[in-house]
């Protein structure tokens, strides 16, 4: 794909949309998902399709391949593919043309491969539909074309099936059906965004290089203007199934001019995290010391040594805890710890079945989060964030090492102390989907921590839920609802406000913005950080994501493999990374390579 925006592809276009409408028939009536759009896709050109969910963008791209769902119709324009008008053609003209005219790359790798099937046959199926191979020399194919996409040991890959291959081999393995019977277009639909900021590079990368051999042209959809910008080298506005901006990458990133994208250029974290952060996601809390962050050394593991400034001498005095190892209150304000959390040599072992070395998820993890401030920790998947973050939770058990909150270990709490620890210490999980209880409506969801710690009577937590939604701004009409009835953006404000519900002092946010829009996610970042100032609230934020972490961290920890490899202040994170490995990540942040005027 190419990067310059200045490519001029001679000829006729490869493409051509003008004016289609689809509409979709639901028992409500006609719903218009898309129109009046017009564009052209030249041979050998990249151009993306940006917008967020419910923009038309992929309505628009499976109008083109024909695969609209069954009650999806384009019902106005044409779609000329090399002069062709694909609208209204037969089904069999467009099976023919489906991966050996235009090839596709869908979103999610779980859905689009077929568990039972190995990976080696569901190629080999695409191969032998369009005569291009033969029962014979098949195999061998489906190795070249495994290969090809830059899976290692490609033989022994085929023979797999997709629950045995990594989400970034899962979007290998498509690529490899998409591009497997050499289309003239490729249309790539999300095909990185459930992926970490490395690996979406490397498939990015590898894609750019077999299109770019090819000479395919690509229609890349997505949500993230970063991204496209980058890759692309023409870009295209949608918004509610409109086309509001398109032209050059660089024009549209550095000078859009419909209000719909310029809140695209500014909401976007993959733009905003090569320029200066922005202050206002930046909690205003008393001035505390750098935190204690300490970091094993990761060539030679030696003994963690402190690398964002000289560890206090001596930590304030632990609170001593009763019989039942209740936490106590401060006696003073003086007394306070300069830190909510202070976790030091945390380990987390698991015994692998059928092997007898066992798996260290967590290898002797120490830091600390200051007051009313936000600490993240970032790592690409399997990097042991998570499971640090649980921990913390006191969900999983350590195996060995200590955390501390407000002084005490946790894990010495039991009974009513470990009620109230749990009642100050709250979550926020990553999928606003899974994580919300469907058979609930809004009022119970939010109200459901109160009921269960009996706080206030019936009316006190009603008047408690109100103001929570205003507190999240939700309106009052909400309550009644089901968390089917709600977008992933109001979701995720009702699962914040369950986690406000009991007045918590940390809150741990586990990848909480991945799964929304860039436009979603600006607003959820914004809130947290308006809470945070309103509160006074401490974040431990997990996410795999620098560009989100940049917006809204004070300091930022970097795991990779279990252990924490370099940790400091965001700014120096970001201006002067020490770790080869946290330059890796900064330099995969989309958007990255793009000179853009601050």
């Amino acid at each position: 794909m190419a990067r310059t925006t200045e490519r001029v592809v001679a000829g006729a276009p490869l493409l051509q949309v003008r004016d289609i409408a689809v509409d979709f028939q639901t028992i409500d009536g006609p719903v218009h998902a898309v129109e009046g759009v017009d564009l052209d896709l030249a041979a050998g050109e990249t151009l993306a399709i940006v917008g967020e969910s419910g923009s038309g963008k992929s309505t628009t791209a499976m109008a083109v391949i024909g695969l609209l769902p069954g009650n999806g119709k384009v019902t106005k324009g044409s779609i000329l593919f090399e002069g062709e008008d694909l609208v209204g053609a037969s089904e069999g003209v467009m099976r023919t043309i489906r991966g050996r005219s235009i090839g596709l790359v869908p979103q999610d790798p779980m859905s689009n491969l077929n568990p039972v099937t190995k990976i080696g046959s569901q190629i080999a199926e695409t191969l032998l539909a369009h005569g291009l191979a033969t029962r014979k020399d098949v195999d061998r194919k489906v190795v070249e074309t495994l290969a090809a996409a830059g899976l290692p040991n490609a033989a022994d890959r085929a023979k797999q099936y997709p629950h045995e291959f990594s989400g970034g081999m899962r979007q290998r393995a498509l690529i490899a059906i998409g591009l497997a019977c050499d289309p003239k277009l490729l249309i790539a639909d999300e095909p990185t965004s459930a992926l970490d900021v490395t690996v979406q590079k490397t498939i990015l990368d590898q894609l750019e290089r077999m299109t770019s051999e090819r000479g395919t042209s690509v229609m890349l959809i997505t949500h993230d203007l970063g991204l496209a910008a980058e890759r692309a080298s023409r870009v295209v506005v949608m918004n509610r199934g409109r086309i509001v901006e398109q032209g050059p990458a660089r024009q549209i990133l550095e000078d859009p001019q419909h209000p719909y994208t310029q809140a695209l250029v500014k909401a976007a974290p993959s733009v905003a995290a090569v320029r200066l952060r922005p202050e206002v996601f930046r909690a205003v809390a008393p001035a505390t010391p750098e935190p204690d962050i300490a970091v094993a050394d990761s060539a030679t593991d030696a003994a963690p040594a402190s690398v964002s400034g000289p560890v206090p001498a001596e930590h304030p005095a632990d609170a001593t805890p009763g019989s039942t190892g209740a936490i106590t209150e401060p006696e003073a304000e003086a007394s306070a710890p300069d830190y909510i959390v202070e976790v030091e040599g945390l380990t987390k072992i698991y015994q692998v079945r059928g092997s007898k070395e066992d798996f260290a998820a967590v290898q002797d993890v120490s830091f600390s989060i200051p007051r009313g401030e936000t600490v993240a920790i970032v790592g690409e998947s399997g990097s042991g964030k998570t499971t640090t973050a649980r921990m913390v939770l006191r969900v999983f058990e350590p195996t060995s090492g200590s955390i501390r909150f407000d002084g005490q270990d946790v894990a010495t709490l039991k009974g009513g102390a470990l009620k109230q620890f749990r009642q100050r210490v709250q979550p926020i999980f990553q999928d606003p989907y899974s994580s919300l209880n469907p058979m609930f409506s809004i009022e119970r969801i939010i109200s459901e921590p109160l009921d269960f710690y009996k706080r206030g009577s019936s009316k006190d937590r009603a008047a408690r839920v109100r103001q929570l939604l205003d507190d999240v701004a939700l309106p009052q009409s909400m309550l009644r609802r089901y968390p089917s009835e709600l977008s992933g953006g109001q979701r995720q404000r009702v699962a914040i406000a369950r986690a406000l519900a009991l007045s918590p002092d940390l809150i741990v946010c586990d990848e909480p913005v991945s799964a929304l829009d860039v436009l979603v996610q600006d607003q959820i970042l914004r809130l947290l950080g308006d809470l945070q100032r309103e509160y006074g609230l401490s974040y431990l934020f997990i996410s795999h994501d620098l560009a989100v972490v940049r917006l809204i961290s004070d300091y930022v920890c970097v795991m990779k493999d279990g252990q924490l490899v370099e940790a400091a202040s965001s700014e120096e994170i970001f201006t002067n990374p020490r770790d080869p490995y946290t330059r890796r990540l900064l330099a995969s942040i989309p958007g990255n390579e793009l000179d853009i005027a601050v």
